[in-house]
């Protein structure tokens, strides 16, 4: 099933305010055999959105639409799509009253523009919005169907799980049996990758597809199978995924689609060891995607953001001449980093990094980008400098990512 996203709001055009939900609607329905057409972001204007809808419904069944539901007068996407869809506001009862609870649950007052969240088109079935007041709205015509909801994207992506996506598998029902299958492979760029699989490529049959998914460092190869007889896809997707293996080996550091900091506190879980960090360059950035993963407590002790030389001197214990002779970005540095944090924290494993991120303070010997790491396992200790693309967040992402394969990799070892 291929499908169409409208994204609306003048605060996307102008960069105030960045499009999340049609990525996230994207990996949420892909894995389910939905193929996204189009995404198109476009501002708050009738006609831009009828445009829009036209264009979207000729080449799609399905069109999702989020954004402009707001109670402010600038919102208009209801009242657009009530002009577009025929009928005419009504008060709904049930909205209504899931409005009123939700002011009632956070202890405000009723506002004029708010209570107007409760008129819907007549033309529209609606979905309750169990996190918000703007109600989700499912419109029909001639066998297609439009669903409306709002731009904040918790309430997006909360009620897509839990109401839209359920009526979509049951309203366009298909008899192919799907499956799909996520590799998270490290130490090659997409193009590398992609050579090394060409002939495994060309030896898939026509009804099962491999797409890659790069992101800073990290690679997601997903398998994805459709067909009508579920023994014939569930056997050529055992056989290929098996095949993979075969071909990238360790390279493949995980089956499914997991977070690297997943992967890396999974093995340190397994092996009974501990882990802190000492950071310079990623501000923290190691530890902060270390402690998204629910139960990283289990492994993870603690963190020092050492930015300026003095912290890394009087708590890390790095020494003040191979700082003056090196510099703080510099091999011995890391390395030093890695071991004092591990002491400070008592644990047995330690990341560190030390780099300049930029735009500024880059030298000649030293260009922005450039980022040494240090990763720690018991008494060994494995450093490397590596000259990172990309502005300032990303180098941050990279270090983050290249920090924890390195890490990963000797936890690989043991």
């Amino acid at each position: 099933m291929k499908y169409s996203t409208i994204v609306i709001g003048d605060e996307l055009l102008i960069g105030q305010v960045t499009d999340t939900n049609s990525g996230w609607i994207a990996r949420h329905l892909s894995p389910l055999g939905w193929e996204a057409k189009s995404v198109k972001v476009i501002g708050d204007d009738a006609s831009e959105i009828f445009n829009a809808i036209d264009e979207a419904f000729a080449a799609t069944d399905v069109v999702l639409m989020t954004g402009g539901l707001g109670p402010t007068k600038d919102d208009i996407t209801k009242a657009t799509l009530c002009q577009y869809f025929g009928g005419e506001m009504v008060l709904n009862e049930d909205v209504k009253r899931n409005v009123d609870a939700q002011f009632e649950r956070r202890g405000i007052p009723m506002n004029r523009l708010t209570a107007g969240q409760a008129m819907v088109p007549s033309s529209c079935r609606v979905i309750q919005n169990e996190v918000g007041t703007a109600p989700i709205m499912w419109f029909e015509r001639d066998g297609k169907v439009l669903v409306s909801m709002p731009g904040v994207p918790h309430e997006t992506q909360t009620m897509m799980q839990r109401a839209v996506i359920p009526q979509l598998l049951k309203h366009f029902h298909s008899d192919l049996d799907i499956e799909f299958r996520t590799f998270v492979v490290i130490d090659y760029a997409e193009s590398a990758l992609a050579e090394k699989l060409e002939d495994y490529e060309k030896q898939l049959p026509e009804y099962i597809h491999l797409a890659y998914l790069p992101n800073l460092g990290i690679i997601r190869l997903r398998l994805t199978g459709a067909h009508h007889d579920p023994q014939v896809i569930a056997a050529a997707m055992e056989q290929h995924s098996r095949k993979l293996h075969e071909i990238l080996g360790r390279s493949i550091i995980a089956d499914g689609d997991k977070p690297l900091a997943m992967i890396v506190g999974e093995r340190l879980r397994e092996l009974g060891l501990t882990l802190s960090t000492a950071e310079s360059c990623t501000g923290g950035n190691v530890a902060h995607v270390i402690t998204e993963i629910a139960g990283s407590s289990d492994y993870f002790m603690g963190s020092v953001v050492s930015y300026s030389n003095d912290v890394k001197q009087r708590v890390l214990g790095v020494d003040s001449d191979t700082l003056d002779t090196c510099g703080a970005v510099s091999q011995p540095v890391v390395e030093q980093m890695a071991c004092g944090v591990s002491q400070l924290c008592h644990t047995h494993c330690a990341v560190a990094t030390s780099g300049v991120a930029g735009p500024g303070g880059g030298t000649p010997l030293k260009p922005v980008g450039t980022v040494w790491m240090a990763a720690k396992v018991g008494d060994i200790v494995v450093s490397q400098c590596l000259h990172l693309p990309g502005e300032r967040k990303q180098v941050i992402t990279r270090a983050t990512n290249q920090a924890l394969i390195m890490l990963l990799k000797l936890l690989q070892q043991q």
